[in-house]
């Protein structure tokens, strides 16, 4: 099975233009469908050839001994032209995923055209507070919560220890987030942080996101910047039972991002590390009803949001800067008081059939198998939530008020500031 829908890249001009709303290369698509044609064209040719084969070997066994010699040469011939024609093929076929890879999931039509400062405002809840008396990196390490500088010397830049209440707090994320989702049906899941290369490219990371990616060369594994993808290799090559549909998975997993690019960015606190913990929801459904998923997804996210007292605006993101797996993605950008500007914490994507294409994973239906589609989103980013925490729930004594839906995991109401 192709990586794309090369039938509607060639046919439908709109899927097309999705795709080049992302920055794909036009003279890279009208190769791949030039290449396309070519290993349709051989594909035919070595079925011809196989009929042949077929055809000739009842022939040898028809003919009468004077004749068999002959129709055994014609058919070794014919062997021999089979076997480069499949060799063509192979490469072909080869050459063509190569190229695939390189093509974006098209843009759906409703993602505004542009790049990163193009995004559209959905929703917005909650006002925009002024500053706590200190930052977040301040107050984490007023409190004592997180470590820098020996996390510097051992590990280097963008690692931190995160030390006392602070990890009672994120403990308690975890378990409040996980019981919300449970409660929804999603099945709780702890899943491999290290996957093969395959499952990298299967899941839409490989080739384009592969800067972001600390790999482990010997054993040829890769950490994971999200559960998303092992999640996604859960029914790899599976035919599901389309009533049974959505079937949603919550994964924790650590998380790992080298964070390629972002020198300067985020270098106080632990707003951008390079190892993280995440609650990622996964939703396998079928084709008519993703588009509801989505909303399902992106309602959690505000839902936890608005339990944890968080201001926050919904943004639905510019085609020209959406993943490659992603056809619509919505991002909750939270009220940072510090900063005086909205930040993302969490968001939630559409892949559509992208990623179950690669991975061959469909749905039995009445009718006909059927890809899935998958959505999925972040249930809480728990170190970032806890820095938007540190600032919105920070009092002017320097005290912090845990948010109720917290306390229960953390038997903590109000943590007295500095001494």
């Amino acid at each position: 099975m192709d990586v794309i829908d090369l039938r509607r890249l060639r046919d439908d001009e709109t899927y097309r233009d999705g795709a080049l709303r992302k920055g794909a290369d036009n003279a890279l698509i009208d190769a791949l469908l030039s290449a396309s044609e070519s290993r349709r064209s051989l594909q035919t040719e070595v079925e011809t050839l196989r009929a042949e084969q077929n055809a000739a070997s009842k022939e040898i066994g028809r003919a009468a001994a004077q004749e068999r010699q002959a129709k055994i040469d014609a058919a070794a011939a014919l062997k021999s032209r089979l076997q480069a024609k499949e060799t063509a093929l192979s490469g072909a076929s080869t050459e063509l995923d190569a190229m695939a890879l390189l093509v974006p999931n098209p843009a759906s039509e409703r993602c505004p055209d542009g790049g990163e400062d193009d995004y559209e405002v959905i929703a917005t809840h909650g006002g925009q507070p002024e500053a706590p008396p200190l930052d977040h990196a301040e107050y984490a390490a007023s409190m004592g919560w997180v470590e820098t500088e020996k996390a510097a010397q051992n590990m280097g830049s963008r690692f931190a220890y995160i030390q006392r209440e602070a990890v009672l707090l994120e403990l308690a994320l975890v378990q409040y987030t996980m019981a919300k989702l449970v409660e929804r049906a999603f099945v709780p899941v702890v899943p491999p942080v290290l996957v093969r290369e395959q499952m990298m490219v299967e899941a839409g990371f490989f080739p384009t996101g592969r800067n972001q990616v600390y790999e482990v060369a010997e054993d040829n594994l890769f950490l994971t910047g999200t559960s998303e993808v092992a999640l996604a290799g859960l029914h790899r090559g599976d035919l599901l039972d389309a009533a049974q549909l959505p079937l949603r998975y919550a994964g924790f997993s650590s998380c790992f991002r080298r964070e390629a690019g972002t020198y300067g960015k985020d270098t106080r606190g632990i707003f951008r590390v390079h190892q993280f913990d995440k609650v990622e929801m996964f939703s396998f459904c079928d084709a008519a009803s993703s588009w509801d998923e989505i909303e399902v997804i992106r309602g959690i996210e505000e839902e936890i949001l608005t339990d944890l007292g968080l201001p926050y605006q919904v943004i639905l993101v510019a085609s020209g800067d959406l993943g490659a797996a992603a056809a619509l993605k919505y991002d909750c950008e939270v009220w940072l008081p510090s900063e005086a500007r909205y930040r993302e914490l969490t968001s939630c994507s559409n892949y559509l059939d992208y990623s179950s294409r690669r991975m061959r994973t469909r749905a039995k239906g009445l009718d006909s198998n059927e890809l899935v589609h998958t959505v999925n989103g972040t249930a809480c980013a728990v170190g970032r939530t806890l820095v938007f925490l540190m600032e919105h729930c920070q009092q002017q004594d320097g005290s912090f008020v845990v948010p109720e839906v917290l306390r229960p995991y953390c038997h903590l109401d109000v943590i007295k500031g500095p001494a």
